[in-house]
């Protein structure tokens, strides 16, 4: 079948658009014939072999595909052939087929597009389970979002507020703050500004009254990480997403303590693997903020999957706005 094919661990322009044997159906496993597949960010990583989780050579990449069911395993009790739904997967979703366990499955709602279904997919879910899950956001709780331009930083905004919250982006560029404003932040705060440690907590402070951040979530890591800790309220909850940065920070637990807050991570393939039933209800939810329109995948990139070793290589660059999805024909 079709796909775009890692033979060897490098660059996006090292990947392959050729051809990879069919995927094997188990017991317990759907077929899918793919019709759009996301570009995320952790595909880069482990095309390059820097990812926690890297699978056997060749491979398609790929975590998020949407499409038909063409047939299902014998122990599948729910999705049956015909039905359209969307996947989460470690890797795969880059190919014409792809099987997957029904429990990673979920059907989709009349009217929402493959293309929306995919987009949504791993930024929405990896935010959903970082406010909610992680951060036990509480609405009219106020949430400062790093990397706010990012996938998942744009997805944390608009959730925060169509659960009732109040959302301050954290950006680079002045020129990123108009988009962070029309996906939901309330406030715009610069990361770009002197001794960050001090002027990130003045700006929270400021755009909150004095009361600091409840949640904090930080896909950057480096001294953001340590300043976005010091905007926190008392008892604030700051949730690591990833470090984008390129640097991991660490952690004074002392400040910790003389504050009353915590720190905890998100592995969202863990819950994946380990609590499939809870990412299947958040995909529901997340499906209904779309059809009522209170969330929206920001889709900048469509391209045909012979053409995505140049939408992988245009990510890579930041040079796409949005989310960039890979069309089967």
């Amino acid at each position: 079948m079709k796909a775009l094919v890692v033979r060897k661990f490098g660059e996006p322009e090292d990947v392959d658009f050729g051809e990879i044997a069919d995927p094997v159906l188990g017991d317990d496993s759907v077929l899918i014939n793919v019709h759009s597949a996301a570009i995320n960010y952790p595909d880069l990583l482990v095309i390059r072999g820097h990812y926690q989780n890297l699978p056997p050579l060749p491979f398609a990449p790929g975590k998020d595909a949407a499409g038909v069911v063409l047939a299902v395993g014998p122990a599948v009790r729910q999705i049956k052939p015909g039905d359209r739904v969307v996947a989460q997967m470690e890797y795969g979703a880059y190919a014409s087929r792809v099987a997957v366990p029904e429990a990673n499955c979920e059907s989709l709602p009349e009217g929402m597009s493959f293309d929306d279904a995919v987009a949504i997919g791993l930024p929405f879910q990896t935010a959903y389970f970082a406010l909610c899950e992680r951060g036990r956001f509480v609405a009219g709780e106020t949430v400062l979002v790093t990397g706010a331009s990012g996938g998942v930083g744009a997805a944390a905004l608009q959730l925060v507020r169509a659960l009732g919250g109040k959302a301050i982006a954290a950006v680079n560029r002045p020129e990123q703050a108009a988009q962070a404003l029309a996906d939901g932040a309330s406030h715009v705060v610069d990361l770009s500004m002197p001794d960050i440690r001090e002027s990130l907590r003045r700006q929270v402070l400021e755009a909150t009254g004095g009361h600091g951040a409840d949640i904090v979530l930080d896909a950057l890591g480096g001294d953001v990480f340590g300043a976005g800790l010091r905007a926190l309220a008392w008892r604030g909850r700051g949730v690591v997403i990833g470090f984008a940065s390129g640097e991991i920070p660490q952690i004074k637990a002392n400040y910790l303590l003389v504050k009353n807050i915590e720190v905890s991570g998100l592995q969202w393939s863990d819950y994946r693997d380990r609590m499939p039933q809870k990412v299947k209800e958040v995909q529901r939810k997340l499906n209904e903020l779309h059809v009522a329109g209170q969330i929206r995948a920001r889709v900048a990139l469509k391209v045909p999957l012979e053409s995505g070793v140049q939408a992988l290589m245009a990510v890579e660059r930041r040079a796409v706005a949005g989310r960039a999805i890979l069309r089967f024909e």
